[in-house]
């Protein structure tokens, strides 16, 4: 009789060692992640303590899984490299890898609910590739509900503290001019509920009651704001667009020359680029509408250019420190590979003759226009551990 072919089982395992050498950064990536620490760290209420308590238990799961993985592949391993695989050491191999090789548990069964031919102890197994099957089940949950937790409060904390300092200025404005505060009171009572409920149960946020604080807002505004008041405000906004479209030339300089230090250095398709832009244009039609006296035209016009203005330098900083990042990179592996032959020259192996091609080939990668880095990176790392090996078997000899 013709044994079973070991190649599906093969197949299998080799399979099960990619896939735990990926897990295992993931589940390290998964514990690092902010949105589980601060998850982990607050004292969650509602829908948020619920799916999170779940996902816990799922991020629990996988560690346990990762380990049980992990000791199946072991034990196949070494059936599978013995030198003489019998029939014996086979079929073990072929149940490691394709059957129910892994315990999950045993559960005790009470005498008083057992019947008489009913076993004393049930236990559970499964494939690997059925926990493996599991495990990715329970990663996809502990990531949806950290990932959607954190995006409610990237997207609901800036916006409730814009809609607290709009608050506060519409208050401050309607002290000023002895304006009633009933619709900012009822804001404000809004807002304290929402981000109470966001601190501890993102997930269990009513994201439109924020609309209905701004709506508050702008209906107190619309019964204090005189025109002198909007006129004085939108003055010193104007002046803070001037000074902001003059930090956007400063920025703008600054990424060119960013752009300029690396141009021809680099693959074009590695350096940062920004399209051009010019938004003096824009500012200069809203302040010829203050020059008209069009000031209830204004303020939308202004509130966009600013944020068109805060998006730009954002963007030019972006490639500013991309680009100049690349070179600082270059650079720092240029540092590395001098003092690794200077190393070698310390130890007698300045022209030896498998280290001299490794360090000519980094060298040469390194001060050729335009630089591959992530090549670069790697072949100062092989002349790095060219070098640490062959100075070590040199000190064994």
């Amino acid at each position: 009789m013709t044994a079973p072919s070991v190649a599906p089982a093969d197949a299998e395992l080799a399979r099960l060692e990619t896939a735990v050498q990926v897990i295992s950064r993931n589940l390290v990536e998964l514990d690092e992640m902010p949105a589980r620490k601060d998850l982990d760290g607050k004292h969650l209420t509602g829908r948020t303590a619920q799916e999170w308590a779940d996902a816990s238990v799922a991020m629990a799961t996988l560690w346990d899984g990762y380990r049980m993985l992990s000791e199946s592949i072991v034990r196949a391993q070494s059936l599978r490299g013995q030198r003489r695989f019998s029939d014996a050491d086979r079929a073990k191999y072929l149940h490691e890898v394709l059957g129910s090789s892994i315990l999950l548990s045993t559960t005790t069964v009470p005498l008083a609910q057992r019947g008489l031919l009913g076993a004393g102890q049930i236990t559970t197994t499964c494939t690997p590739a059925e926990l493996l099957a599991a495990m990715e089940r329970s990663f996809t949950t502990a990531v949806d509900v950290a990932t959607r937790a954190a995006e409610r409060w990237q997207k609901l904390l800036p916006a409730a503290a814009d809609a607290a300092a709009a608050l506060d200025q519409a208050r401050e404005l309607s002290r000023r001019v002895g304006a009633p505060t009933t619709l900012l009171d009822q804001a404000d009572r809004l807002l304290g509920d929402l981000t109470g409920t966001l601190a501890t149960d993102p997930l269990g946020t009513d994201p439109a009651i924020l609309d209905r604080v701004r709506d508050l807002i702008r209906r107190s505004d619309a019964e204090r704001t005189s025109a002198t008041e909007l006129r004085d405000s939108l003055h010193r906004r104007l002046a803070e667009a001037r000074d902001r479209a003059d930090e956007l030339d400063r920025a703008a300089r600054a990424a060119q020359e960013a752009h300029e230090r690396v141009s021809g250095r680099f693959p074009a398709t590695q350096i940062a680029t920004v399209r051009a832009m010019n938004l003096r244009p824009d500012l200069a039609a809203v302040e010829a509408l203050a020059t008209a006296g069009q000031w209830a035209l204004i303020s939308p016009r202004l509130a966009q250019w600013s944020r068109a203005a805060r998006e730009r330098l954002a963007a030019l900083s972006v490639v500013t420190s991309h680009n100049d990042k690349l070179l600082a990179e270059r650079d720092e592996l240029r540092g590395r590979l001098s003092a690794y032959q200077a190393k070698a020259l310390r130890h007698g192996l300045g022209e030896h003759p498998r280290l001299t091609p490794l360090a000519e080939r980094a060298r040469t990668l390194l001060h050729t226009a335009p630089c591959e880095l992530d090549q670069a990176r790697a072949a100062v790392n092989a002349y790095q551990e060219a070098l640490t090996a062959t100075i070590a078997k040199d000190a064994r000899s």
